[in-house]
């Protein structure tokens, strides 16, 4: 079945463009406040279209940062990149085309210039590195692109960026921000879901993403290692909003050597603690490997909420589910909570069912148990059954829920010390019997009662 065409965003879009190493994606954190973009020396570090909302002053929008156009290169990620910075600048309500103020006009620069004129579209010229008001005159040379007045900034110092966005976002709507914005997470309504894809390079994140959007938002290539940083899409069903994020496959730390790699590999982990449920690719042809254990053990440790997903299963010939799902659990024993699905993001076979596991996930890591329930729970268990060689059980006076995402549990004991392995593993073990929490990581503390104190 045929992709959909993309869908045209709900608020105005301002799009970032330009040749490589001009600054783009430093001007995209600046205006976002925020290290949303990878920043480096190296040429080409962003290869897809990195998304973002925005707020100046009272006007909200989206932001898109896009790679470096080059021209002339008949080569894969030069061409990929090139289509997703048209794709962008297609839906864009206004573009900042960014140029280096140190540098004299490049051929690259009038390339891009001509392809803007092309579309139409408003634009913008942000003559960048002119750190200080001595080097605005720069700007001047840039009247020769055809684009209007050049303005210089300097994203790294803020210099002139405010003047940049008021002249960019000029014939914007304003209105006021969106309510609930301020509210704490856990309070805020559930609009919107945030899913990390996660898993090792190549295991098909992309080609997933891709699918669950129904456009080809990241470029999708046979090489490992295509995504450097992450990418995320918008889309809504039933009602509800997913903002899907496409991170870059995490390496062993000996085999990542590129400064970028090594960046994405710290964005991908900041962007597992930031969403609310992860889904972990494993490549159903290779099937669990140690580094999908450490993959999936930092969405665990972040307490996110956790989907299994084998992808690639089209692929695998004479192995049925039963047995690759007993080899998962033996090789992620510590996510035996947490649902498998088999699918192809390839042809898209079972990937619709992803989106109803989801919303179950992230309902079951927010789900809260009353005081009552919990004590009339722990009145109901045998711990007998829990014997512990070594191990003196303490006396359990209550317990109470102390915060969900992760669901957390704080038991008043006899004791002031951590619980051992094999109680606290029981006690896991009974709360997901009775209250389930799929997908969810527990946690389980233990505090001296004050009736010891």
């Amino acid at each position: 079945m045929p992709n959909p065409p993309e869908e045209q965003p709900k608020r105005p879009t301002l799009v970032v463009v330009g040749r490589p190493n001009v600054g783009k994606s430093t001007l995209f954190n600046r205006i976002t406040k925020s290290r949303r973009a990878i920043v480096g020396d190296e040429p080409g570090i962003t290869r897809d279209r990195i998304r973002m909302d925005a707020q100046w002053r009272d006007k909200r929008f989206e932001l898109i940062d896009t790679g470096g156009m080059t021209f002339g290169v008949d080569e894969p990620f030069p061409l990929l990149t090139n289509e997703q910075v048209r794709k962008a600048v297609q839906q864009a309500t206004h573009v900042l085309f960014v140029v280096d103020g140190r540098a004299e006009i490049t051929a690259a620069d009038r390339d891009v210039a001509q392809f803007l004129r092309e579309t139409g579209r408003p634009v913008s010229v942000a003559v960048n590195k002119c750190d200080v008001p001595a080097r605005d005159e720069l700007a001047a040379a840039f009247y020769e692109l055809g684009l209007g007045d050049p303005i210089p900034i300097s994203a790294e110092h803020d210099r002139n960026v405010a003047r940049l966005l008021d002249r960019a976002l000029a014939d914007f709507p304003g209105g006021a921000p969106d309510e609930d914005e301020d509210k704490h997470p856990e309070e805020a309504p559930s609009r919107r879901i945030k899913v990390a894809i996660i898993g090792r390079p190549n295991a098909g994140k992309s080609t997933l993403l891709n699918r669950l959007t129904g456009a080809e938002h990241a470029i999708v290539s046979p090489i490992a290692g295509t995504t450097r940083d992450a990418v995320d899409v918008t889309v809504e069903r039933d009602g509800v909003e997913f903002e899907f994020v496409d991170t870059a496959g995490i390496r062993k730390k000996g085999k990542t050597k590129e400064m970028a790699e090594k960046l994405s590999v710290v964005m991908a982990q900041r962007h597992v603690r930031m969403a609310d449920v992860a889904l972990m690719l494993v490549d159903a042809r290779e099937g669990v490997t140690q580094i999908d254990g450490a993959i999936a053990g930092y969405a665990e440790e972040a307490g996110r909420a956790i989907v299994l997903v084998v992808n690639k299963w089209d692929q695998v010939k004479g192995k049925d589910q039963a047995e690759f799902r007993r080899e998962l659990r033996e090789g992620l024993k510590y996510l035996d909570y947490a649902p498998v699905v088999f699918v192809s993001a390839l042809t898209g076979a079972k990937t619709d069912s992803l989106f109803p596991l989801i919303r179950k996930v992230y309902r079951e890591s927010r789900k809260r148990i009353t005081t009552g329930e919990l004590n009339r729970f722990v009145d109901s268990v045998d711990f007998d059954r829990a014997t512990v060689k070594g191990f003196k059980k303490p006396r359990i006076y209550y317990v109470t829920q102390a915060r969900i995402a992760p669901p957390t549990f704080v038991f008043f004991t006899n004791r002031d010390e951590p619980f051992h392995f094999s109680f606290e593993r029981f006690l896991l073990n009974q709360l997901r019997e009775r209250f389930s929490f799929e997908g969810a990581p527990i946690r389980i503390k233990n505090r001296l009662s004050r009736k010891k104190r």
